[in-house]
């Protein structure tokens, strides 16, 4: 790290450190000591294997691919968990979901949220001196717009337009999006484009009046997320999908894609893209055709990967991920260093020279190095806990090129499958068992098919008492309800 989060040192002579260091490391080109605005795009169960620039041979992917070719695209990039809540708040936290006690996705009207004390990306760069705004899905309460629970501007959004959950009662014509806590009624059109336009419309509006101030935008779509409704145009463009709901989700995606082109054409049209760093991800990986009622249209691909959405292998969590920064990173980079949405909270800390408290235990780690295609320095492996996922095991850890994933069996010889931690199980789950163990080498088995616990007893001596160790430390942080 360049500094201390939390330091005394005045902003000035900061944002000149993060210039220097810039300059020295020779990681890219020193252009200046503005600060970078930051505009993260999260869409809702995009499969690795949904766009074209991850190898998608029949959906329609300009703006996406075009984005990817003007920064770095990585090939390992990982959501905070398989599903949208959690994965959520471990990305605007830097920390595994579970610290935060949401294990899973939050239903309406529920008690489970993000906390009031929980810091987020939002509230550090607003106290950084930043502009910030939300678009989209919130899905971090289930009381949402209600004094029950925190709201985004608890969380440090000046400006709010979102939803609880889905776009409902389709994509088409939302009837359920709230604007700084007064509800907007039915709109017309498709969410991604409304979700895009309102972002737009804040970001011009912003730097028309505070050209000075940088700001930071996160816009989550809820595209392509049940339930799927697409423009009838775009449906035509796949003429050769032939299952029931197949075209309308390659559109759904497509549709998806050009509510990215608004948002850049947006940032161009506003003399802002050249130094502004934008990330485009999904929150988990795509979802499990006919895994309920109305998820026939779900016609997600993973690529190559094994499982999808709910799940602790690859396809759950691996997601695209592209990063663009015309001033800082070079474009035409592809890089295999694993990175996480989980880094977010730290590189940004960095690069707007923000403050973190010391007690804060991150789980994420600063990435700048990798904008250059340098390795990135973990104090500690990348780690997964989801009680609920559908494949056998709960619990993953990558360290470097290695993957394990393991079971959870208690005393009496039952596997656990919970929805959260309360004050019931929490004593079974400090004596539950780590078993089943699956081991891969991620780099050279993609699509973890090679179980190598048996051959390589070594690393999974080395490995499965690291995850023992991590998970012993996690539970202990988790919020118990």
């Amino acid at each position: 790290m360049l500094f201390s989060y939390k330091t005394k040192l005045g902003d000035s002579i900061k944002y000149l450190l993060i210039v220097c260091w810039l300059f020295i490391s020779g990681a890219f080109p020193l252009m200046g000591d503005e600060r970078p605005n930051f505009v993260v795009i999260l869409c809702d169960d995009l499969g690795y294997g949904d766009i074209s620039c991850y190898g998608n041979k029949i959906i329609r992917t300009p703006n996406i691919d075009r984005l990817a070719s003007q920064g770095i695209r990585f090939t390992d990039y990982y959501s905070p968990s398989p599903v949208c809540s959690p994965s959520r708040v471990g990305l605007l936290t830097g920390r595994t979901p579970n610290r935060a006690g949401v294990y899973d996705w939050i239903p309406s009207r529920t008690k489970i949220h993000m906390k009031k004390n929980e810091f987020t990306i939002s509230a550090m760069l607003k106290t950084a001196g930043y502009a910030t705004c939300m678009t989209g899905k919130w899905h971090c309460n289930g009381f949402f717009n209600r004094k029950e629970q925190p709201q985004p501007s608890d969380f440090g959004f000046d400006y709010w337009f979102a939803t609880q959950n889905n776009a409902a009662p389709s994509h088409e014509n939302p009837g359920n999006f709230v604007r700084n806590g007064k509800e907007v009624g039915k709109l017309k059109g498709f969410s991604c484009r409304i979700v895009a336009q309102e972002a737009g419309e804040w970001i011009e509006s912003h730097v028309k009046k505070n050209p000075d101030q940088p700001f930071f935008t996160f816009v989550a779509f809820h595209e392509p997320h049940e339930p799927i409704s697409s423009p009838k145009s775009m449906i035509k463009n796949y003429p050769g999908a032939k299952k029931k709901g197949e075209a309308l989700y390659y559109a759904n995606v497509e549709n998806m894609d050009s509510a990215v082109g608004m948002i850049m054409q947006c940032l161009k049209e506003n003399n802002v893209d050249e130094n502004t760093l934008v990330i485009f991800t999904s929150d988990n990986g795509p979802e499990t055709l006919n895994r309920y009622g109305n998820a026939w249209r779900s016609h997600g691909s993973p690529g190559s990967l094994r499982g999808m959405k709910l799940h602790t292998h690859e396809a759950g969590i691996r997601v695209p991920g592209i990063m663009r920064w015309p001033l800082q990173i070079k474009s035409g980079q592809v890089s295999r260093e694993p990175v996480s949405s989980l880094d977010l909270m730290p590189t940004f800390a960095n690069l707007a020279a923000g403050e973190i408290p010391i007690e804060i235990k991150l789980d994420g780690t600063d990435i700048v190095n990798a904008f250059g295609k340098d390795e990135v320095i973990r104090k500690r492996p990348m780690f997964w806990c989801y009680y609920s996922a559908l494949n056998r095991s709960k619990i993953a850890l990558r360290e470097g090129d290695w993957k394990l994933l393991a079971s959870l069996k208690s005393n009496d010889g039952k596997y656990l499958k919970i929805k959260s931690v309360n004050d019931k199980n929490i004593s079974l789950l400090r004596e539950i068992k780590l078993v089943d163990f699956e081991l891969y080498n991620i780099a050279e088995d993609r699509s973890e098919s090679i179980n190598l616990a048996q051959k390589n007893t070594k690393q999974l001596e080395k490995l499965s008492k690291l995850m023992r160790s991590i998970f012993n430390e996690v539970l202990e942080d988790s919020t118990v309800w």
